[in-house]
């Protein structure tokens, strides 16, 4: 365990140890039932704030979407504590009161908080899908413009610059019916890697290939718009 994660859980726990020295030191520890409930319901709404970020998935943009989720625990939390500490501070003797009050609470927070985490999927999964459509463009065109920078010979340069403006303009969303023809163009794209600009025959042969997968790739997505 790092020094971060201790310095969380000590913060973690700076809530708890203070409410509880607060509760039993003023209240003694012979309370009304009601207050023993609003005593657990308020831990369990901490424990719920704390828990919140492992209930994340990871991606790129947890830090965004995520955000919503925080704001739900943290408003329940907020609730649970406030209507609580009155019913402690009052010495609510109607348990069952207390008890549907936070039950109700309790309700009312897990659908927001399950429904945010299902939207949050669902924004998680379209984001990885985006990346991952992504990857083809952004990859392709990175070996493609390194080789076009190692490349000395004009002529071959300027074809492999065609290529790389082909594939770089290309769409970024993605289909399954072009799978093949975008593993084949980053198999080509090796291909180009290794072969030596000596051999322009080959070179340009290899480049044609990639041109012309790449624009099958472009046609088929074009046609499915």
């Amino acid at each position: 365990m790092n020094r971060k994660n201790i310095l969380w859980i000590i913060l973690d726990l700076i809530f708890l140890v203070v409410f509880n020295v607060l509760f039993f030191v003023l209240g003694g520890t012979k309370h009304e039932l009601s207050a023993w409930i609003a005593y657990v319901f308020i831990h369990f709404a901490y424990l719920m704030l704390i828990i919140t970020p492992f209930l994340l998935r990871n991606c790129s943009r947890t830090d965004i979407f995520g955000f919503a989720v925080y704001l739900v625990s943290s408003v329940y939390f907020i609730m649970v504590f406030v209507i609580n500490v009155v019913f402690i501070s009052i010495n609510f003797s109607n348990s069952k009161i207390c008890i549907a009050v936070n039950t109700v609470l309790a309700g009312i927070y897990g659908i927001m908080l399950v429904a945010q985490l299902i939207a949050n999927e669902n924004t998680a999964d379209s984001i990885q899908k985006h990346e991952t459509e992504l990857e083809y463009v952004r990859n392709c065109s990175s070996r493609l413009k390194s080789i076009e920078n190692n490349t000395t010979d004009k002529e071959l340069r300027k074809k492999v610059e065609t290529i790389y403006d082909l594939i770089h303009s290309s769409p970024v969303k993605s289909d399954s019916s072009v799978k093949k023809l975008e593993t084949r163009i980053a198999e080509l794209i090796g291909e180009l890697e290794k072969t030596n600009t000596g051999d322009s025959d080959e070179y340009i042969s290899v480049i044609n290939e990639i041109k012309k997968n790449a624009e099958e790739r472009n046609r088929k997505l074009l046609l499915r718009q």
